[in-house]
């Protein structure tokens, strides 16, 4: 469809949307991408210190827009080692961060379960300020987090901004505490 045709459709001139158009071009110009291929794919992503995302959400078809320049990317997983990476984005490029984390022994039990509750399913869950995964996978009756008895400090970050919930917990042996 021509811009002549495509403004008409919209009922505004070709002028203002050659404008905006080339606005967005300019934007994708500036930006530079961000892929992460991760083993395993619900290793939280952080890039310079802040929270992005589950690795998965950064594979085939999404990437992250990033200022072009020097960036560390550390990719975290309770269950794995963390792994600490820099990159140097170039603008209008894609950068794909490939990484398979090393698995840390298998924690031994009793457990407690804590579940959590979020609007924003890739909020962030840190118990003590450490990352253990985002909401979406622990947020319903089959899905939960196991824990040794005793008390944390549980902070729910939403991914896409906004205000943290903090709340401390005790967790017995045997018992789901739910998170809001």
């Amino acid at each position: 469809m021509s811009i002549n045709r495509l403004a008409k459709s919209a009922g505004i001139g070709a002028a203002t949307l050659l404008c905006a158009s080339s606005g967005l071009m300019a934007q994708a110009k500036d930006s530079a991408y961000l892929k992460a291929k991760v083993d395993p794919g619900r290793a939280g992503v952080f890039v310079d210190g802040k929270y992005v995302g589950p690795a998965a959400n950064f594979g085939a078809t999404r990437k992250y827009a990033l200022p072009p320049g020097h960036h560390e990317i550390k990719l975290v997983e309770p269950r794995y080692e963390e792994a600490t990476t820099t990159v140097d984005l170039t603008a209008g490029k894609t950068t794909v961060v490939t990484q398979s984390l090393k698995a840390l022994p298998v924690p031994k039990g009793p457990f407690g379960t804590l579940r959590t509750h979020s609007a924003d399913k890739y909020a962030a869950v840190y118990i003590n300020d450490k990352y253990y995964g985002h909401n979406d996978e622990f947020d319903n009756f089959a899905q939960g987090l196991l824990l040794p008895a005793g008390e944390y400090t549980v902070r729910i970050e939403p991914a896409a901004g906004g205000s943290p919930v903090t709340k401390k917990v005790q967790i017995e042996v045997g018992k789901t505490v739910i998170v809001q």
